[in-house]
């Protein structure tokens, strides 16, 4: 991919009375705000597009190019939202405004390129990452908004008691490595975050390697990965050794050569966090081995894993409570039966859980912001044996599970009696 030429910082500002008027508006309305702003000036409707993704909270801009215009959508709580169709004439300026201002050559278009610019909001600065990818009618943009409000503290995930527990836990050891695993977009980043955030503190020297960094923390040395000049995760990591640090953060364990170095370090006094993809938590120590790391380093090393997935909370302005019908609480009654009894929930024909229903507040989706749900296997001395001998998926999680081990549907169904969610979002999410 092309690299960006520069980047040009602060050159879009958005005023908090602008924020104020789009939140008052709904999606079909927007539409038309936007395509008002495009019939006065380019600045003005890259402010308006801007806002209305902050408005909105929006994780991710969407423009695609179509034969005839092209299609703007919002990611919102996870999932893609229509917003606007503009025509060509007005994609065309919008495209070359966010090309000059994310350091994009305006000339390319016959092949990807990734830039960055950064917006102002009530004094604070918003990065804002920018990728083009031709397409069959031209260029697509999506604009990646890195808000720093999205940075959340460890206790406020939802976390159940004995989950934020065992994460403190194991976060406070001085050595060992912890793996979050999960889809892109589980938040596994903003995990590993809030884990730094919680253990930071003076005396501790904690170095991170990222792909990209996404926030900053203050007091954390960050390192961003540049593979085309050589500076992988794997040279990168050996270098963070050379550092003397305490707690040591790789953003993603890709290749097996990071695996090795990040499996030593965490035997050689360090705290290790990273992510891994595979689905659950009881994959990390195969995954770990298909990426050529041996288990007689695995299984002393790993000290906890973690696989987590979003689920959209309902409107807390609209959803509505109502009795499960027999056909849930039989469901709920079969897949929470083998929970402890200080967590299984006491069922009947009172039993209420939420339904979404559909309001201004939400977009009329029924939910607004979302939640966290994990399971966890912390490691003891009868799983890492069971590693040494490379047991299947299925032999590991169920030792995982005698061990106490809450799967991420159970925790996700917990959370509907919570009357955080509904059935169907758990469905959505955790569906195997």
């Amino acid at each position: 991919m092309e690299s960006p030429r520069q980047n040009i910082a602060g050159d879009v500002h958005i005023e908090s009375s602008l924020l104020e008027e789009l939140r008052g508006l709904s999606l079909p309305a927007f539409d038309a705000f936007l395509k008002e702003a495009l019939l006065k000036d380019v600045s003005g409707s890259l402010v308006a597009l801007l806002g209305g993704a902050i408005a909105f909270e929006s994780s991710d801009v969407h423009m695609e190019s179509e034969e005839n215009g092209a299609k703007i959508r919002f990611r919102i709580d996870g999932l893609l939202e229509d917003v606007a169709h503009i025509t060509p004439e007005h994609y065309r300026v919008l495209l070359s405004r966010i090309k000059l201002l994310s350091g994009l050559k305006l000339n390319v278009a016959d092949r990807p390129q990734d830039g960055r610019f950064s917006l102002a909001k009530d004094g604070q600065e918003i990065e804002v990452r920018t990728s083009s990818l031709p397409s069959e009618h031209g260029e697509s943009l999506v604009l990646r908004i890195l808000d720093p409000k999205n940075f959340v503290a460890l206790e406020d995930f939802g976390l159940r008691d004995d989950m934020l527990s065992l994460f403190t836990e194991e976060i406070s050891k001085p050595n060992g490595m912890i793996v979050v695993t999960g889809p892109t977009g589980a938040g596994k980043t903003t995990t590993l975050y809030a884990f730094l955030q919680k253990i930071q503190k003076p005396e501790l020297k904690i170095v991170t390697i990222e792909d990209p960094i996404e926030y900053h923390i203050e007091g954390v040395s960050q390192t961003q990965a540049n593979p085309a000049k050589g500076y992988d995760f794997a040279s990168g990591l050996r270098a963070i050794v050379r550092q003397d640090p305490d707690v040591i953060l790789v953003g993603e364990i890709r290749d097996g050569e990071t695996a090795d170095i990040a499996l030593q370090a965490s035997l050689t006094g360090h705290l290790v966090l990273s992510t891994l993809h595979t689905n659950e938590a009881a994959g990390t120590p195969g995954r770990l081995v298909s990426l050529g790391a041996k288990p007689v380093n695995i299984a002393p090393a790993l000290n906890l894993a973690i696989a987590q997935r979003l689920l959209r909370k309902v409107c807390d302005k609209c959803s509505e409570k109502k009795p499960a019908d027999q056909k849930t609480l039989e469901l709920l009654e079969k897949e929470l039966e083998n929970l402890p009894a200080s967590l299984k929930p006491k069922l009947s024909k009172a039993t209420q859980i939420p339904h979404a229903k559909k309001c201004p507040s939400c977009n009329s989706t029924g939910y607004k912001g979302r939640i966290g749900v994990f399971e966890a296997i912390a490691l003891d001395d009868e799983l890492r044996e069971l590693i040494l001998s490379s047991p299947s998926l299925p032999q590991f999680k169920s030792l995982a599970v005698k061990k106490g081990m809450i799967p991420l549907r159970q925790d996700g169904l917990l959370k509907v009696l919570e009357g955080l969610t509904t059935m169907e979002e758990v469905e959505r999410v955790t569906k195997e």
